[in-house]
């Protein structure tokens, strides 16, 4: 995941974000979603900039357990997972500055 934005499943998500050795920030989306869809290009430039956390990507629609898990009402979400554990917990698309802000902590 070093490289962008990895996806994750069911089958992946525990592995990654557990044994990660930075945060992860994790953006719950889905394709129908259109803020989602306004947020991943927000996203994929923090992700290219930022060498401090990791940005991963879960498909509600595809991993409904996990966003069950999480307790994912409405998305975008956006969890900062930091050793593992949800650190943070962002809601709704929010431009760049916003967004850095928001994680800076983590960065």
């Amino acid at each position: 995941m070093a490289e962008g934005i990895g996806n994750l499943s069911e089958g992946t998500f525990d592995e990654v974000v557990g044994s990660a050795d930075k945060p992860v920030l994790v953006d719950f989306w889905a394709e129908w979603c259109g803020p989602c869809k306004m947020i991943a290009p927000i996203l994929e430039e923090i992700a290219s900039e930022q060498d401090g956390i990791s940005i991963a990507k879960v498909n509600v629609d595809e991993n409904p357990d996990i966003a069950r898990r999480f307790e994912v009402m409405s998305i975008p979400t956006l969890i900062m997972f930091q050793d593992g554990e949800p650190a943070k917990r962002l809601v709704g698309a929010k431009p760049k500055a916003s967004l850095l802000e928001e994680i800076g902590e983590f960065l």
